[in-house]
């Protein structure tokens, strides 16, 4: 997995082929193949490490936060830029082979993402034990939808200004997302 993100750090391309990552890894194909069946679940992994390490922590910054809160300090997390170009270049990679691992591995796919799911849907729950947001929200589709407008938000920033002149932003996405929860006329 190491060389695996090495590769991704310094190409921002998913496109390497396994015989790449077992060569810079110094092992076997022998060895690769006893870990992982296909270079998808090699990637997978590299997701679900990241996305269990990074829902772990943002679970941590919204404990105990207000609903309305939680849910920007949420999205603004998600949206936040890489630190470095390596790590833009890891993200860029990821993201954009999130559609392939959606097609080709949707149950392990749906695994990997289940944590932040889950985060959402207590924020939710949170949020309308509070009186914050409304009742009777489907709270389950919900959840997958705010995720999936975050996570897919995040690809079309810079498009955003090709659209309309200015990148969608954090701030955009939370208020799209919070519009879903609070009764209209109500400002959470």
């Amino acid at each position: 997995m190491k060389s695996a993100l090495a590769i991704l750090g310094e190409t921002g391309r998913t496109d390497f082929t396994v015989l790449e990552v077992v060569e810079r890894s110094k092992t076997s194909l022998r060895s690769f193949y006893q870990h992982f069946t296909t270079k998808d679940e090699l990637l997978l992994a590299l997701v679900d490490k990241i996305m269990s390490e990074s829902t772990k922590k943002w679970r941590e910054d919204t404990t105990g936060v207000e609903s309305a809160a939680a849910l920007r300090i949420l999205i603004d997390r998600i949206c936040t830029p890489a630190e470095s170009s390596t790590q833009d270049r890891v993200n860029r990679g990821l993201t954009n082979y999130n559609d392939h691992l959606a097609e080709t591995l949707p149950r392990e796919y749906a695994r990997v993402l289940s944590p932040l799911h889950e985060l959402i849907k207590d924020i939710i729950n949170r949020g309308v034990d509070e009186g914050t947001f409304r009742t009777g929200i489907a709270v389950d589709a919900t959840a997958a939808l705010i995720m999936q407008t975050a996570l897919g938000a995040m690809r079309l920033q810079v498009l955003g200004a090709e659209l309309n002149g200015a990148p969608i932003d954090a701030g955009h996405i939370y208020e799209f997302c919070l519009a879903a929860l609070v009764r209209p006329g109500n400002v959470a």
